[in-house]
């Protein structure tokens, strides 16, 4: 089953084409590598997937129904997640609250019921945390509940952005440079981590990346763009070898 599908799909900022005619098609649960030296377009992919950017032309289609242009809570509703390249974490609340946060959205609790706090609250209150606690017992984390974010080492702050992510239940999780700052053992453990979750989660992931050795070791499929366009596509070891991907990334001899 084709999970998400962009057609044609460009981003334009004033002159600027930041991603032009970009075709993916994702079925479910593959985990594809989308890589590219900086400024080639991979994030704005990410953003106009998650509405943060509305298409310029083309269409964003997940499980079958256009989203391109779609508020980013409702594509969220749908079943996306993602990271951010940048750690965005709510660093002065604990880690468990970090967690039950981005579970707002499927509350069904209305104003009168968590003002007053009626059986029906407590017991979605209740939920929301057995399930946040679930997650961070996934991801390795449940021991660390009650300390702030901010006090959290690095790899651990980027294992509670995927905690964050996965707690709303997604089919479709976006990452964005997990492995960025990471040392070799800490990029190991996370390598094990996406394996996981995307075993036991029945997901589909798209990952942008950096570092070679996450994306050769875990990444069925790498999609290659350069200046907004796709350069390649195929098995790790196929654009590991393509002459367009490592002119790319070294210039011209």
């Amino acid at each position: 089953m084709t999970v998400l599908e962009t057609k044609k799909l460009s981003r334009f900022f004033g002159g600027l084409k930041a991603v032009a005619d970009f075709n993916l098609r994702l079925e479910e649960g593959e985990l594809v590598g989308l890589i590219g030296p900086n400024g080639a377009g991979k994030t704005t992919v990410f953003n106009v997937i998650t509405g943060m950017y509305a298409p310029s032309e083309g269409s964003v289609q997940f499980l079958g129904h256009e989203v391109g242009g779609r508020r980013p809570y409702l594509i969220a509703q749908r079943g996306i997640s993602r990271t951010f390249q940048n750690i965005r974490l709510f660093k002065d609340l604990s880690v468990l609250d970090n967690v039950r946060i981005a579970y707002h959205f499927r509350s069904k609790a209305g104003f009168f019921s968590s003002v007053f706090r009626s059986s029906g609250f407590r017991r979605e209150e209740r939920d929301v945390r057995d399930r946040a606690l679930e997650i961070l017992a996934t991801v390795g984390l449940e021991i660390r509940q009650n300390e702030l974010a901010r006090n959290l080492p690095y790899g651990e702050q980027r294992r509670l952005e995927v905690a964050r992510a996965l707690v709303s239940g997604p089919r479709l999780l976006l990452l964005d440079e997990p492995a960025a700052g990471m040392n070799p053992f800490e990029a190991g453990r996370l390598m094990e981590l996406i394996t996981l979750v995307r075993n036991r989660f029945k997901l589909t992931i798209l990952m942008i990346e950096h570092q070679m050795r996450v994306v050769m070791g875990i990444c069925e499929r790498v999609v290659v763009m350069d200046f907004g366009e796709t350069i390649a596509e195929g098995r790790p070891e196929q654009v590991q070898n393509n002459p367009k991907v490592i002119e790319a990334y070294l210039g011209k001899e």
